[in-house]
């Protein structure tokens, strides 16, 4: 299990893997967003509202699923830190 946090301006990131899936939660001022893909890294990524919360959207590309999920925060895509471990996410 990887485990890896980075944190920027307030936003704290937070990544893991699990048996199941590679997730990428972020949490700012009480808000939380999350973005996960399969443990294998190839199929599209999911944004949630949170980890364990209801897939709101799939998308194929990491910049198009972290601009939802800055949407969600109430920031700018470029302002969520990801940690290395995440950086290749997406297709």
């Amino acid at each position: 299990m990887t485990d890896a946090t980075a944190t920027s301006d307030g936003i704290t990131a937070r990544y893991e893997e699990t048996d199941t899936e590679r997730l990428l939660t972020f949490e700012r001022d009480g808000r939380t967003a999350a973005v996960a893909q399969n443990v294998e890294g190839y199929a599209m990524l999911k944004v949630r509202p949170s980890a364990d919360g209801d897939e709101l959207e799939r998308y194929y590309g990491f910049d198009m699923a972290l601009d939802h999920a800055a949407e969600l925060l109430g920031v700018a895509p470029h302002d969520l830190p990801v940690p290395d471990a995440a950086a290749d996410m997406g297709m």
